[in-house]
């Protein structure tokens, strides 16, 4: 393959400004993420008084040390919760992401009852149930660190409630797709919650802290008149030695994170799975760390992505597909980490060349068994009488057609703008990547807010004339400048990423690390045999 020959200068004014703009989202997204665990460290005294581990401290108790591990939906029901952005709090009250146990890939779920005692906000179970989705594409065993006041009543939504199901129907499906799950009860666990260790094929209760019933005490007093114990109702001895819920009693959080480590050893589930052959690769020629420099947060500024790629590539080496016909559609050949890929990027908007060049290239990929990886910046695809002309509308759909019925993995990056048709084409999340990330500058959305305020603008203009009237100039700019809001508002990464339309916020400068890794876990999926049966292991 051919090195690229980068022409960035380090030294120039707009390099430092390109980096101090991202450094500055970059510190905004490390501020938002830091209130979770700020919010919820102010429980620390509690959960030692309890003779606890704190939510993170279990994660970082189950994971393998110094093993890479993918957080997932990071900012999960941020600028959900309320308006006030600086108010909100990412994650869900749950933390989430996929590491290695033992040394074996899982997907990971903890709840952080150190929030509001782990109760559910708007968007917990969505959040719970793409990664549970995400453990069954990935065959991941799925490991469930429980301790939550369950649903916040105060805040019932019924619609919740009847999605809801869906969290206990994955975990069935997991069991019977042959991938094991596993629950570890570090505290309370009730109503709905209780069928998350009823529905898990391994169940491990700390004695004195563990719990599950579908009633507590106070739920049973008020339905059936009846006092009880909670201990007594349902404790881990009760479970252990009376209801069978609880396989595996623990004296304590690191007892029963050793006895899940040690259950996920004992599976040898690697056995499943060829061990990868060694790959030899050289690092980017190119210094990743240059990424925060080299793009712009303004998707109006141009730059060569191949540039970009030549940042997180092996050896910056690629070749170049087509590189003199449908030119602002870039599509490269090239390795990360050893492991061939294809990857498409954006140098403007793409017009019918680029899109059958596009479309093209995803065959061959698919025709090769090798990953795409959609690089997101375009304002979309070319309108125009020369455009339409020129069949746009059909090749257009033909890269959208492509990109929809390819069976290699696909891993999509938000990494600047990424409009209308142009987000479908370029694999956005209606078109359900295996992976999908975004950077801080990112902006999705059917249109750019200024786009959408000069069509409208337009529209009120041309519908005045047709009926005779003169224009309204004040009402006119009032109403451009509230659409320009009203768009830009939902377009930005943060806003998105708070709704979970993608799986999490990254570093720019990481973008090796997160493709290798997703790489790899792909790989691992498509190549692990697992061993299905009809209906899930029952608890008996």
């Amino acid at each position: 393959m051919s090195v690229f020959a980068s022409k960035l200068s380090t030294n120039a004014d707009i390099f430092a400004a390109n980096r101090q703009d991202m450094l500055a989202l970059l510190d905004d997204y490390q501020e938002i993420r830091s209130r979770a665990e700020a919010l919820s460290e102010k429980r620390r005294a509690r959960f030692e008084e309890r003779g606890q581990l704190t939510p993170r401290e279990r994660l970082l108790r189950l994971l393998d040390p110094g093993m890479p591990y993918l957080e997932l939906y990071g900012l999960a029901n941020y600028a959900v919760d309320t308006e006030d952005r600086s108010k909100s709090i990412p994650g869900a009250s749950a933390l989430s992401g996929i590491g290695f146990v033992s040394g074996i890939r899982c997907l990971v779920y903890v709840d952080d009852s150190g929030i509001n005692a782990g109760a559910s906000t708007q968007m917990s179970g969505e959040k719970i149930r793409a990664s549970l989705d995400m453990a069954i594409q990935h065959k991941l065993p799925f490991v469930h660190l429980v301790e939550s006041a369950g649903a916040n009543l105060m805040q019932y939504q019924v619609e919740s409630w009847a999605r809801g199901g869906g969290i206990f129907y994955r975990l069935a499906l997991l069991s019977a797709a042959g991938i094991p799950t596993f629950t570890v009860l570090h505290g309370p666990a009730t109503a709905g919650g209780a069928y998350m260790p009823g529905m898990s094929d391994y169940v491990i209760s700390i004695r004195g802290r563990g719990r599950a019933s579908l009633g507590g005490a106070a739920l049973t007093r008020a339905a059936t008149g009846e006092i009880s114990d909670e201990e007594d109702l349902a404790g881990t001895d009760m479970h252990a030695t009376i209801s069978g819920l609880v396989e595996y009693t623990a004296e304590d959080d690191a007892h029963g994170l050793l006895i899940c480590r040690s259950l996920i050893k004992k599976l040898d589930w690697n056995k499943g799975c060829p061990a990868p052959k060694p790959k030899a690769f050289s690092e980017p020629r190119s210094d990743p760390d240059e990424i925060a420099g080299l793009v712009p947060i303004d998707y109006r500024k141009p730059y060569d992505v191949r540039e970009l790629v030549a940042r997180f590539v092996d050896g910056s080496e690629f070749e170049d597909f087509k590189p003199r016909y449908g030119v602002s559609t870039v599509c490269l050949q090239a390795s990360i980490y050893g492991n061939a890929c294809g990857i498409i990027g954006n140098n403007g908007p793409i017009d019918p060349a680029g899109a059958t060049k596009g479309g093209q290239f995803f065959q061959l990929c698919d025709q090769a068994n090798i990953p795409i990886i959609y690089l997101n910046n375009t304002t979309g695809y070319m309108v125009g009488k020369e455009y339409e002309h020129g069949g746009m509308v059909k090749h257009g759909s033909k890269m959208i057609q492509a990109t929809s019925n390819v069976s290699v993995p696909k891993i999509t990056l938000y990494i600047g703008a990424s409009f209308g048709a142009g987000n479908y084409g370029m694999g956005g999340l209606g078109y359900e990547p295996d992976f999908l990330f975004t950077w801080p500058n990112a902006l999705t959305g059917v249109m750019g807010g200024e786009q959408a305020a000069s069509t409208m603008d337009q529209v009120a203009r041309v519908s005045a004339e047709r009926r005779g009237q003169e224009v309204d100039e004040a009402a006119l700019q009032a109403q451009k400048q509230s659409l320009i809001d009203h768009f830009d508002k939902q377009s930005d990464a943060f806003y998105t990423s708070g709704r979970m339309l993608d799986q999490g916020m990254i570093d720019p400068r990481d973008t090796r690390r997160v493709l290798g890794f997703a790489l790899e876990t792909c790989w691992e999926a498509r190549n692990r045999q697992t061993n299905p049966n009809s209906f899930g292991v029952a608890r008996l």
